[in-house]
């Protein structure tokens, strides 16, 4: 089935601008034309697409993910180039996902802070609980940003 880069802009939530302008950095080498030069989008376009949004969101660049597609579009003497890639993505993704998760713990225990000096009416309640009444989680978020105060 062939579609249009307004159907295929709607399918993938984005902007057909957005395809347009992956068009014009050369993200698109696989896209077929029209005579006219109307872009014929293919399902296979669908995934290659949606592969161009995940390496965005992973934080490589449009030049970054050009040469990816380029190396893919030469087939598979490129595999162990492509692979490396994605590994050292991965990589990078799992080191954003430990930083986010340790500013979701902060939040996490910030949260559980002003609730509970609420429900003691003051926040140096809070602040004098031993760590014993903390759950372990709570306890080492506080040690670990009293560790960051003392420095």
């Amino acid at each position: 089935m062939i579609y249009t880069i307004g159907e295929m802009a709607k399918q993938l939530n984005i902007p057909a601008s957005t395809i347009r302008y992956y068009d014009s950095q050369g993200l698109l080498p696989f896209v077929e034309r029209s005579k006219s030069g109307v872009r014929l989008f293919q399902e296979k376009d669908y995934e290659w697409l949606r592969v161009i949004g995940c390496l965005k969101k992973t934080g490589l660049s449009l030049d970054e993910i050009k040469d990816y597609i380029d190396l893919a579009m030469q087939g598979d003497q490129t595999l162990d180039q492509r692979l490396e890639m994605m590994l050292h993505q991965k990589e990078v993704l799992k080191q954003k996902i430990k930083e986010i998760n340790n500013a979701l713990d902060v939040v996490d225990y910030k949260c559980w802070f002003y609730q509970t000096a609420k429900e003691k009416g003051s926040s140096e309640a809070v602040k004098n609980m031993p760590d014993d009444q903390l759950s372990k989680k709570h306890s080492q978020t506080r040690t670990m940003l009293q560790r960051v105060n003392e420095n």
